[in-house]
């Protein structure tokens, strides 16, 4: 078997391509851009790079809606340009993981144009077909885009599964030809030298048997199919299966996007055996919010709690240590900034504190750290105040069903919940500097510029030495030379775990043992931790250390 464990001690960058850079000025990210900044990620000092899709795609949602697997989307370059990235990305000693989805292709792809052709047409069993019940979709499933999970097709009296929009239909699983298909395909990327891939909804690959209907409460118009769908009878067969025929056979690096798991679930798919996957990205840590209207979903405003995020984050390093991998991360293309979210943006002085702050929480943990373009930083929440400057799908589709349809909430009271929530917050071009549109380009971008990109940019990061960026740069530094980091044990400080205010924790092996304490709060506190007299301070984001006083979002790492 080809895989060990090298990427423990990776640091992975994420790029979204559309917001990244333009290199000819259409408004639209691309991947000679990319090439152009590799330079600046090396600075930073990123291990891996993983791209959202560059597939062909009529991008319906983002490019999550492939229409060929072995295509690069025009908008974005050629098969030549993606060479050049690769060949440019390798030369530098980094890695490049690409975005595989495989749950559902595009309405467009060959593929499901054929299975629309007729019941018998070889490739209708692609797909998920069922006939309708009572003149109605065959079970109550709702999408995850909004409405119901299964559209109808009047050509052959036959309904097909799509959870997430129309355009994006489920492919079928327990076809075999499906499978070797995907494998094909993936041997195929991976001979062509790419480094790994990052599977997105890998977990809803094997649908509940006979498709039954789901629970439905009283207030819902389908039933919400994150709550049953995840996971499925046939899942760890697949992912075997996939392992055996692609990832055996390369050391290569995979992650899967699984919504709904557990600990025990990601046990089994990131085990360090490599049976299945490296590791997986886990959302419990993004669903603390306390929503005194649950029919509104992930809409509303508050920031969590620490006791809440302490004993979740708590909770992942003790029961995958030894037997599986995390992945750390606070943002993604799916959420919104962080340091909006669990952060202060307040003030510039706040947002840098609580930026340096939230970083040393995560990339002290063991893990693998994920950087959302933009993080390093401190890019914010876009602030869009009107529903016409948000792109998004499933925030324009919200909006519809929950003031519109349903009237759940009022409009301005809505735009609130998606200036905190919407996926445009993490989609808004990348700051290069205070040039028009904030260097990304030269065109009206596909995606407005956060307003504040004059202040918060890259070469202002780069000018000052205190600056995010340099932050981060170090704590990667320490992430390659510090096995402590990623072999030691973690604990909490005894006597942390109800602090409303304080994380405080430990990283312990057989040389080195690391106190990290961070103040959660825009307070000045005071707490007392037996740091010994030999004790440095490896990394603060302030200039001096007042022993027991924590000024706001302080955060300290001692080293003894």
């Amino acid at each position: 078997m080809k895989n060990n464990h090298w990427w423990k001690n990776a640091v992975v960058y994420q790029i979204y391509p559309k917001s990244f850079q333009d290199s000819n000025n259409d408004g639209i990210g691309d991947l000679q851009g990319i090439i152009s900044r590799l330079d600046y990620l090396q600075k930073l000092g990123v291990d891996i790079l993983w791209l959202n899709p560059i597939y062909e795609s009529p991008q319906v949602d983002n490019g999550y809606d492939i229409s060929d697997y072995r295509a690069i989307n025009p908008i974005l370059g050629t098969m030549a340009d993606f060479d050049q990235l690769l060949a440019a990305v390798h030369q530098r000693g980094m890695k490049l993981v690409m975005d595989l989805v495989v749950n559902h292709t595009s309405d467009q792809h060959r593929w499901f144009v054929a299975a629309k052709q007729g019941r018998d047409n070889p490739y209708r069993d692609f797909y998920i077909w069922r006939d309708g019940k009572d003149g109605h979709a065959p079970n109550n499933w709702g999408s995850y885009f909004s409405g119901p999970a299964w559209k109808y097709d009047p050509a052959s009296d036959q309904y097909y599964l799509h959870l997430f929009a129309p355009e994006q239909p489920d492919l079928n699983w327990t076809n075999p030809k499906v499978r070797t298909a995907v494998y094909q395909m993936m041997n195929w990327w991976a001979d062509k030298g790419v480094d790994g891939f990052r599977m997105d909804v890998i977990n809803l690959i094997s649908k509940p048997a006979g498709l039954p209907d789901g629970p439905q409460s009283a207030d819902e118009k389908y039933a919400t199919v994150e709550g049953f769908v995840p996971n499925g009878p046939r899942v760890h067969d697949y992912l075997r299966e996939m392992n055996k025929n692609v990832m055996s056979k390369h050391r290569m690096i995979t992650v899967g996007e699984t919504p709904g798991v557990t600990p025990a679930d990601a046990k089994r798919y990131a085990d360090l055996h490599n049976q299945e996957l490296n590791m997986v990205f886990q959302f419990e840590h993004m669903n603390l919010d306390t929503n005194p209207n649950p029919a509104l979903g992930k809409w509303y405003d508050q920031k969590p709690r620490l006791t809440d995020l302490r004993a979740n984050l708590s909770k992942w390093q003790t029961e995958l240590a030894g037997t599986a991998w995390n992945s750390l991360y606070w943002n993604n293309h799916d959420q919104p900034r962080v340091v909006s979210r669990f952060g202060d943006d307040s003030t510039e002085d706040y947002r840098v504190k609580s930026a340096k702050m939230l970083a040393t929480m995560t990339h002290f943990m063991q893990g693998t750290p994920y950087i959302y373009e933009g993080e390093e930083i401190g890019m914010t929440n876009a602030g869009f105040t009107k529903l016409s400057d948000y792109v998004d799908l499933e925030s324009r589709n919200a909006y519809h069903q929950l003031v519109e349809d349903q009237g759940l909430v009022d409009g301005p009271t809505m735009l609130k919940y998606l200036g905190m929530h919407s996926r445009d917050n993490a989609r808004t071009p990348m700051q290069w500097d205070d040039s028009t549109n904030a260097g990304f380009s030269h065109h009206q971008p596909w995606e407005k510029v956060t307003a504040n990109y004059r202040r918060i940019n890259v070469a202002n990061a780069l000018a000052d030495p205190n600056s995010i960026f340099y932050y981060y740069q170090r704590l990667i530094k320490f992430r390659h030379t510090m096995p402590v980091i990623t072999d030691g044990t973690y604990a909490l400080v005894p006597g942390n775990e109800d602090d409303q205010e304080v994380f405080a924790y430990t990283r312990h092996d057989q040389d080195t043992t690391l106190l990290v304490i961070l103040n959660y709060t825009d307070q000045a506190l005071e707490r007392h931790y037996d740091v010994p007299g030999n004790a440095k301070v490896l990394i603060s984001n302030y200039s001096d250390d007042q022993g027991s006083t924590l000024r706001p979002y302080e955060a300290k790492v001692y080293q003894y």
